[in-house]
Parts: structure tokens; sequence; C-alpha cells
């Protein structure tokens, strides 16, 4: 993670971009859907303390015009990878509470999955992680350990775990099927919205759009299998880097 920390990299629009509508109210998903896709999870919690709280509250007010640390109604899940190659040096990276892009708090996700499938949380679903630029007060980051989308695709065990926990949560919240994105995507999303005129255009080369189409197909699948709602298909904003 911390070597993908490090830059930015702008996402051009593919010739499928659409311009976006207004984001649809999601779908009500059974109570039973959500128990019933919950994957096993092992709570390993980095420090986030009082002052990291408030930190990020400070961060919010910077970047989305109002201070809070809480996550109240995530509408976006997204995808990552860590550009490393184990679970401990993310876990390293994210607890440090480095400083990213002159500002604090520092980056970090709600779950990392291992490359054996260990799915781990390391920050309460109600707490927001600095984990997308544009995107941090309304998404969940999931990160991969591993340096390529192609890679995790083609490991049985990261997938079956990536794929479980993002239905999980999809479940929980309703999200949408087309609102799980990969952080490539991220000027994509018509819930992006960034106050800083110079971060506007930043995200970065993890996940992107080819790779995330065949995740979502994945994912479509799982869904209709589990009886959790899809949704519409996706309206991509056209990013205007």
């Amino acid at each position: 993670m911390a070597a993908l920390l490090a830059g930015t990299a702008l996402l051009a629009p593919g010739s499928a971009v659409t311009v976006a509508a207004a984001p649809r109210a999601p779908a009500i998903v059974r109570a039973t859907h959500v128990a019933a896709a919950r994957p096993h999870i092992v709570w390993d919690p980095i420090p986030f303390p009082a002052r990291r709280r408030q930190q990020m509250g400070a961060y919010s007010r910077r970047h989305y015009g109002a201070w809070a640390w809480r996550l109240t109604r995530p509408r976006v899940i997204v995808e990552h990878f860590t550009d490393g190659d184990s679970y401990q040096g993310s876990w390293n990276t994210f607890a440090s509470n480095a400083v990213h892009l002159g500002e604090k708090p520092g980056t970090c996700a709600h779950f990392v999955i291992d490359t054996d499938g260990t799915i781990y949380q390391l920050v309460n679903l109600r707490t927001r992680c600095r984990h997308a630029i544009g995107l941090n007060d309304r998404s969940i980051g999931i990160e991969h350990v591993g340096r390529s989308a192609a890679a995790i695709l083609a490991n049985p065990a990261m997938m079956a775990s990536s794929l479980q926990l993002t239905l999980w949560l999809r479940a929980r919240y309703a999200i949408q099927n087309r609102n799980v994105i990969g952080h490539a995507e991220s000027l994509m999303s018509p819930y992006h919205h960034e106050r800083y005129p110079s971060w506007r255009c930043q995200t970065h080369a993890d996940w992107q759009h080819p790779y995330m189409q065949i995740y979502r197909a994945r994912l479509r699948a799982r869904s209709r299998a589990a009886g959790v709602p899809i949704g519409p298909p996706p309206e991509w904003v056209v990013p205007t880097c």
C-alpha cells in the first residue's frame, strides 16, 4: 500500500462511459440475506484513538464540507490492492497514521484480504477510513494483498473471500452492484465529490475498469444465487480531467 499511495494516476474515460444521472434509491434487502452472506472475519484493529478520529473529522470538513468521523450511510464499496506482498506490511502502514499528501489522518482500509483468503477487519464499519479521495465519507474500503488485479482475480481463495465479503456488505447496506468500484474508477462514480480543486482529479491505478467488469460480473452471479438485489446497470460519470 505504501508504494501505491506514494503517487497518483489520472484515469482516462473509456469508450463505454456514459454521463450519470442522480443515484437511485437502493433496493431493500431482507435481513435473512445479510445473516446468510456474512463470511468469517478476523478482527485485528489498528489504533484509532480520539486523536485520529479528530483528524478524520477535520479532514472531512476540509474535503467534504462537514465535520464528521462517523461513516453513517455507506453507498460505495471500493476495491483496492496493496501493491505489497504481506498482510502485516499493510497493517503496519495503516496503523502508523503517517502523513499522506501533507495531511492527517493517515490512510487505512476497513478490510484487508490476505493471499490465503483470510479476511481481516482493521476498522469499525461506523468509522471513516481515508482510502479513496472524494469517497471517504460514503464508502467502505477493501484491500487485497498483492500487486495486480489480474493475480487477485486468478487466486480462488482470495476471490471467494472477496466476493463473499462484498456481497455481505452489499446486503447489509443495500449497496447496488454498480457501486462496487475499483479505486481506479473513483472519478467515474456519481458519488465522488472533493472540495479541493487540486485533488479532484486524483485517483490510483489499482483495479482498472476492465478488471472490475470481470469482478462485478462474478459478483452479480453470486448475488443472484444468494437472492440479493443487484440494481440497475452502471451509469458512469465522464471525468473532465
